[in-house]
């Protein structure tokens, strides 16, 4: 059996105002009905599969709990990160916890945010890695190019191995002129960053080419506290993990790398102009997605989120917007998004972090307006769900119940409030918001007071573990 290993990392900058720290490209139905994750966990069907491992950072644990449960996944693990170590770390975080319980399966360790047109060409070239990693082989997957990107790192193919080839050499991004070169040659393919091998042979080449890095991971997870479906690492100990990729760590040191042809329309998404190749297009070139009107349009990506957006005469644009951002970008230019995210950072804005309507464990709510001394927020809560027992020092709550019914505690009386009722939170009460129902309860909060700030919650229960 293969145990499929999701890494869930990163934060995705260059796709911005979509992708925020909050909420990053994985988690988001960029190219259809499911996020980018799902997806990944999708193409699995039809492979010898066990229940998948999922590592990602511990703002994001939410998240993935809850596109796990939409897909009817069980018995998922899911390692949370209380830092960002890079690749290599993570995969050895996978690789203990498997040998751990006794066994020594084939790691398939696969990105959440790739794209991968062909399924059934994906599941060819996993067959192909396996008959490899079955021997010892540390096997990566080589993209078939099919131009001349100096986007990309590049495997140089080696001697004929099976169905597959030795690992030649990893090369570094190259400049437009190599890039041609390596096109041309047919010998080099593109770093997919995808892997297969036995979790103990991983572990093997990592002790020998960094102790100091599997030691910390052995130390974190031995210190690790299960929470739920969470695993939550020793923080002191994975803080003190070396950061570093795969790549550099293992595969450019071990004698035992393996590389297999990847030719299954891949994608890493990773700027808005690789989106644009991904998507459907209508005739002049366009990618348009939301309420968009256009009229003497070429060659632009419009995703409109929240309103109409209508454009005139232009051509080789990308136009985002969402709630509360807008990105216009030529598409030559794309990769410097993450300038735009860095300015955001330096000037101490948040727009960067979360989008206007923040995803919770019980819902979401979103910030529909604001100005001194109050704000306004419309609230989702999943049936069955309940918010943390909790008070303010600063703000008091009104509470309109749109459709639903709440069972609220205010102080030390609980009651219902039903449609078109609403209830008032005064500052520094005991409280808590819960549906009982079986439909979604909407309610519009309005929050007044000196202080209103998300850190003003000061949480006495919680079924979610963020007491």
């Amino acid at each position: 059996m293969i145990q499929p290993v999701i890494l869930a990392g990163g934060s995705g900058t260059r796709l911005w105002p979509l992708s925020r720290e909050h909420k990053p490209k994985q988690f988001l139905p960029l190219t259809g009905d499911q996020s980018m994750m799902q997806q990944a966990l999708g193409r699995l069907h039809g492979l010898p599969c066990r229940a998948p491992m999922l590592i990602c950072n511990e703002q994001h644990r939410f998240l993935a709990a809850e596109q796990l449960r939409q897909l009817g996944v069980e018995g998922a693990a899911i390692l949370l990160e209380p830092v960002g170590r890079n690749t290599a770390p993570a995969i050895a975080l996978a690789a203990l916890r498997a040998v751990d319980q006794g066994e020594d399966p084939l790691l398939l360790v696969l990105a959440a945010d790739h794209v991968i047109q062909d399924v059934p060409a994906f599941h060819r070239a996993v067959g192909q890695a396996q008959a490899l990693a079955a021997q010892g082989r540390l096997v990566t997957f080589g993209i078939v190019p099919d131009r001349p990107e100096t986007g990309y790192g590049y495997i140089q193919r080696g001697a004929p191995l099976g169905e597959g080839w030795q690992v030649g050499r990893f090369v570094e991004k190259p400049d437009a002129a190599r890039a041609i070169e390596y096109l041309a040659s047919g010998s080099h393919y593109w770093n997919s960053g995808m892997f297969m091998f036995r979790a103990g042979r991983y572990l093997e080449e990592l002790e020998a080419c960094r102790p100091d890095m599997l030691a910390a991971c052995r130390q974190a997870l031995q210190g690790a506290a299960h929470d739920m479906d969470f695993v939550r690492l020793d923080a002191a100990a994975f803080v003190a993990c070396p950061a570093d990729s795969i790549d550099y760590a293992v595969m450019e040191h071990t004698r035992d790398a393996a590389m297999v042809a990847l030719d299954a329309g891949w994608n890493d998404l990773g700027a808005w102009g690789a989106l644009a190749d991904v998507l459907d297009c209508d005739d002049r070139g366009n990618c348009l997605r939301g309420d968009v009107l256009v009229e003497q349009v070429d060659d632009t990506l419009i995703h409109a989120d929240s309103r109409l957006v209508a454009a005139v005469g232009v051509r080789d644009l990308v136009v985002v917007e969402t709630k509360d951002a807008v990105l216009v970008a030529h598409k030559d230019q794309v990769q410097d998004v993450k300038r735009i995210v860095q300015q955001l950072k330096d000037d101490g804005r948040t727009e960067h972090i979360q989008h206007r309507e923040v995803y919770r464990p019980w819902g979401a709510y979103d910030s529909i307006g604001n100005g001194p001394r109050y704000q306004v927020k419309k609230i989702t809560v999943k049936p069955g769900a309940k918010l943390s027992l909790q008070m303010h020092h600063h703000r008091a709550e009104h509470w309109v119940v749109v459709s639903g019914t709440a069972r609220v505690t205010n102080g030390d009386q609980t009651y219902l409030v039903s449609e078109n009722e609403s209830t008032y939170i005064p500052v520094g009460t005991v409280h808590c918001l819960e549906n009982p129902g079986v439909i979604p309860l909407e309610l519009i909060e309005v929050q007044s007071g000196a202080y209103l700030g998300e850190d003003d919650i000061v949480r006495l229960e919680d079924r979610y573990g963020r007491v």
